[in-house]
């Protein structure tokens, strides 16, 4: 058999993504605050882009205003001043009495002005409140040089986050000399700070509140794990005492902190903006995409003119408007695309959980990406990066997109139910169980079996850690 070179001609399909369609698939998942930032970074860089300012909109309208009311006032005469000086005045005397030198009071620039730095809305961090208490100790710079060491080294918590030895080694100071710094800081507010683990956090409270050799400190320094698996008989036989006093110095320990640092944590809080919202209107739902804030783009005229009036532009200058008039087009074209399909996404939905808007979460369906995927015509990977951080703003409150979206759990008699939906039901269930008598994984289990819900306890157990419920030997209270 012969070997020999052939030109052959063949058609295939081959998906190619063009930069539109990054651009596209990129803005797609971006949260709201990211497409903001994407937006006026391309508004900085890209010269061809521009923002729609609708001053001539605004203009007409204050001068329709001004027009409005100047027809709504009456006739009035033209109102003229008309100065004259009289002739009776002795203006000698009026000089002399008015020129004479008195107390004279001269501004100068020395003035005190305001300090701007107290008004910088910034809360005092936990180094910086430690260090002032020390600071109130006149402490020499040795001590000032160890403080600021274990001030430095405090978890977000109030913990401290070195040993001893770790400080010594920073410091080059002994080993009692960090002792007594560290034993002062830990009386300075808030109490129970620089301790180094939780039973020496309680303990430094419990000896702030004078209870030292008392049944709060024996519970805190030997039986903590007891404390927290509520086995208070065990605690009890230990320590030979009536129940109702380990009790009652169970209910001293519980109102300690166990994170002091926690009132000067610099997390501010994450306020959630609607990408889309959901009205009620008497029987229908509305939907509306959110587009507060976000700039109006368009190209700008000048360029796009220039290239179209074929002005002479070297090729270099040419390509590169060119690619800007290009980049700009395809960004506003993306974002266009973006809000379309959310609405698009969101429309589905409300189909599909149409009682949940009307009924609440006890009616909310099991679903699934592939469920809106078909019913618009999209790929199951757009679904999941259209509701990846996207949240709607609803008559039931504010829910993330993907919230819709649940495992089935199977019903003894008539259709599926939505995980979801069984999270709600056992939440109400451990809501509504005597505090003395909590309710176990099986007897939850039991109470959805009578409600037609066919789940096992290890389900009800992972759902009940989702939903940071403690097990019913935690919960039970005395």
């Amino acid at each position: 058999m012969a070997l020999e070179l052939r030109q052959q001609l063949k058609l295939t399909q081959q998906l190619i993504m063009t930069p539109q369609l990054q651009m596209a698939i990129k803005l797609l998942q971006l949260t709201r605050l990211e497409l903001l930032s994407t937006v006026n970074q391309e508004l900085e860089e890209n010269p061809t882009l521009e923002e729609e300012i609708h001053e001539a909109a605004v203009d007409e309208h204050l001068d329709e205003q001004t027009e409005s009311k100047d027809a709504d006032l009456p006739d009035a005469k033209e109102v003229t001043i008309e100065e004259k000086i009289r002739d009776d005045i002795d203006w000698s005397n009026y000089l002399d009495e008015y020129s004479s030198s008195g107390k004279t009071h001269y501004e100068t620039e020395k003035k005190e002005s305001p300090n701007f730095e107290s008004f910088v809305a910034r809360k005092e961090s936990l180094r910086e409140h430690l260090l002032w208490q020390l600071l109130m100790t006149s402490p020499t710079e040795e001590e000032e040089k160890i403080g600021s060491i274990i001030a430095g080294n405090l978890k977000k918590d109030g913990y401290l986050d070195a040993s001893v030895e770790d400080i010594v080694t920073m410091s080059g100071v002994g080993t009692e000399k960090v002792e007594e710094i560290l034993f002062l800081m830990q009386t300075f507010d808030p109490i129970g700070v620089c301790a180094r683990d939780l039973s020496e956090c309680l303990l430094i409270q419990a000896r702030h509140f004078d209870l030292d050799d008392t049944i709060v400190t024996q519970i805190i320094e030997q039986h903590l794990n007891h404390l927290e698996n509520k086995n208070y008989k065990a605690i009890a036989k230990s320590l030979k005492e009536n129940i109702e006093d380990i009790i009652t110095a169970i209910n001293v320990i519980k109102g300690l902190e166990p994170r002091p640092g926690r009132q000067f944590s610099d997390e501010e809080p994450q306020y959630i903006i609607p990408d889309v919202f959901v009205y009620k209107v008497e029987n229908e739902f509305i939907i509306w995409v959110n587009d507060d804030g976000m700039p109006k783009l368009h190209v700008n005229n000048f360029y796009r003119n220039a290239i179209r009036d074929g002005k002479r532009f070297s090729s270099e200058a040419k390509n590169y408007i060119q690619e800007k008039i290009r980049s700009a087009t395809w960004l506003i074209r993306s974002i266009h695309q973006r809000q379309k399909t959310i609405y698009r996404v969101m429309e589905s939905i409300l189909k599909f959980q149409r009682k949940f808007f009307e009924k609440g979460i006890s009616h909310l369906k099991p679903m699934v990406l592939r469920d809106v995927a078909t019913d618009i015509g999209m790929h199951e990977s757009t679904i999941s990066r259209v509701t990846t951080n996207k949240y709607a703003h609803t008559p039931r409150g504010i829910f993330e997109l993907k919230y819709f979206f649940n495992s089935s759990i199977q019903c003894f008699h008539g259709e599926a139910i939505a995980s979801a939906s069984v999270q709600d039901k056992i939440r109400q269930i451990i809501e509504s169980e005597d505090p003395k008598k909590p309710y176990s994984d099986d007897k939850i289990s039991v109470f959805l079996k009578e409600e037609n819900i066919c789940i096992a306890r290890r389900t009800v157990a992972k759902y009940r850690e989702i939903m940071r419920v403690l097990p019913s030997n935690k919960r039970k209270q005395f």
